[in-house]
């Protein structure tokens, strides 16, 4: 294992409105992980953090120790290949993505297959918890609609909801399992977005129970195309972000902001700022204003609610989560980073 700590800017933001602060630096703390891809994290207030990775680990980091610790699993020759991770407050839960899905408890020590799922097209690309008892996951269709599995217990048993329960999905719309960032959660409220063919955002209002779909303005069309983030700040105002996978440059049609709870998005600073970008996080008490968004391409940053960006590095990171408005963990390619505000 070996920390590196370097300064990746010096900058100051004029603020413009009262609500905008003034950032003199961005640093990160960085951890080498050999062989492990790693696209989903979940962070803990008191600055610790828990991932998962490609080749079948749950890992614990803890800088302000410089301790990592692992644990494997394997389900008979199996390496999962994870890329969700979630806290329910009292239990850890790691997805893997193909055939079959498989889904564990962890507390402790103590491992527990809580849901599997055999299809040769299934593939789950995010999950998140409402509260305690309440959890959610999403992944490709394995039918004409998109996986969703739900929990009512806490994340002992998991059920998928029916397509009759779903709204329908066109041929060649699915999702991007690049940063366990597909859904959004904000009270009883869950936004799940998809790529391919279709870029749109399918709505519950109600833990999962009822749901509708929305389009967006974001390309569209292609294999690896659409959204592949979405975060809201409230319950009315989110943003969602993508692209062109295949055309990492381009960054027209592929950020865009909703006032109304997503039924209706706009797209901002078409043309300027960054292109593709895996994961897309509001910065938390910062009232909507700073946007953090990394990917392949590096780390950018707005303070005006994703109207403008400045490039702040040129780092590849595939996820970012805040655990308050001043630190962030991000998680890559053979990586893991605790970002700091200044």
């Amino acid at each position: 294992m070996k920390i590196k700590l370097f300064i990746l800017l010096f900058f100051s933001f004029f603020a413009v409105f009262s609500q905008v602060r003034n950032i003199d630096s961005i640093m990160i703390e960085e951890i080498k992980i050999d062989n492990s891809s790693i696209r989903a994290i979940q962070v803990f207030k008191d600055s610790s953090m828990v991932f998962a990775s490609s080749n079948g680990r749950i890992g614990f980091a803890n800088l302000s120790n410089k301790e990592l610790k692992f644990k494997k699993i394997n389900y008979d020759t199996i390496v999962p290949h994870f890329r969700s991770i979630v806290s329910n407050g009292k239990y850890i839960y790691v997805l893997s993505v193909e055939n079959p899905a498989l889904l564990y408890q962890y507390h402790n020590g103590n491992l527990k297959l809580v849901y599997k799922e055999e299809h040769s097209n299934v593939f789950y690309d995010a999950m998140a918890f409402f509260d305690e008892q309440n959890g959610i996951a999403m992944g490709d269709p394995t039918a004409d609609c998109l996986s969703v599995i739900i929990t009512n217990d806490g994340g002992n048993i998991w059920k998928k909801i029916p397509c009759g329960n779903l709204p329908s999905t066109e041929e060649g719309e699915a999702a991007f399992a690049a940063s366990n960032g597909n859904i959004a959660i904000i009270g009883a409220n869950a936004w799940l977005v998809s790529g391919g063919k279709r870029a749109r955002v399918f709505h519950s209002p109600d833990m999962g129970t009822t749901w509708k779909v929305y389009d967006t303005p974001i390309v569209q069309g292609g294999q690896m195309t659409g959204i592949f983030s979405v975060d809201f700040y409230d319950s009315k105002n989110g943003i969602i972000f993508g692209g062109d996978w295949g055309k990492k440059e381009n960054n027209t049609a592929n950020k865009a902001i909703s006032n109304d709870g997503g039924k209706t998005w706009k797209l901002l600073a078409n043309g300027e700022g960054p292109g593709y970008k895996s994961c897309v996080r509001y910065v938390p008490d910062t009232n909507g204003k700073e946007v953090f968004a990394v990917g392949s391409t590096g780390i950018s940053f707005s303070n005006d609610g994703g109207y403008s960006w400045k490039k702040v590095s040129d780092e590849n990171y595939y996820t970012i989560r805040f655990v308050n408005k001043n630190v962030a963990w991000l998680a890559g390619n053979n990586k893991i980073g605790k970002l700091i505000l200044k």
